[in-house]
């Protein structure tokens, strides 16, 4: 399929609510592949429908950081929900595709289990700890709309919002050379 570029906060897109996916067709597919080709050329971990500008409620994350073999395809979590996490917690920097660049220490539960359907369309489940519980976490808060620059204060997020707006203007002048 494609490369698409990722959507760069303060973009609206990434606040939009994820909507649920009824069945498993041809566009579903075509957004797997993207988001697929996309992640491994942005060299992510992990990445959400929303982070492409797409609102419908699924993500993807890197095969070996879901215990599979490194030569099977990414795993796609799609209409995905947690349906437990641990009570302990680990403090943690994250960066993020839509923040290229920024690492934000975020506190998030050492373990969880999420359930979700496969590109197959089979409903499963997968317990995550340590970098795999924090990924499927971040993804999940993609499908809200929750960011990274939620769990900073107003001075911070203002000075991401500038680190990124210039970086922004620098690559479109890139661009225009």
């Amino acid at each position: 399929m494609a490369v698409r570029p990722v959507v760069v906060w303060p973009d609206d897109r990434l606040r939009q609510p994820s909507v649920a996916i009824g069945a498993i067709d041809a566009s579903v597919r075509a957004l797997y592949q993207d988001l697929v080709d996309s992640m491994y050329a942005e060299n992510g971990l992990g990445i959400a429908a929303l982070q492409l500008g797409d609102n419908r409620r699924m993500f993807i994350v890197e095969p070996r950081l879901a215990g599979r073999d490194e030569t099977e395809l990414p795993v796609a979590f799609i209409n995905p929900e947690v349906i437990e996490s641990s009570d302990e917690q680990q403090d943690s920097e994250e960066g993020c595709l839509s923040f290229p660049e920024i690492y934000i220490k975020v506190k998030r539960p050492l373990r969880t289990k999420v359930r979700a359907m496969g590109i197959d369309g089979v409903v499963f489940e997968i317990e995550g700890e340590g970098l795999l519980a924090r990924c499927l976490l971040h993804e999940l808060d993609h499908l809200s709309g929750k960011l990274l620059v939620d769990f900073v204060g107003p001075l911070k997020r203002t000075m991401i919002k500038k680190k990124l707006t210039k970086l922004k203007g620098a690559e479109a002048e890139d661009a225009e050379a």
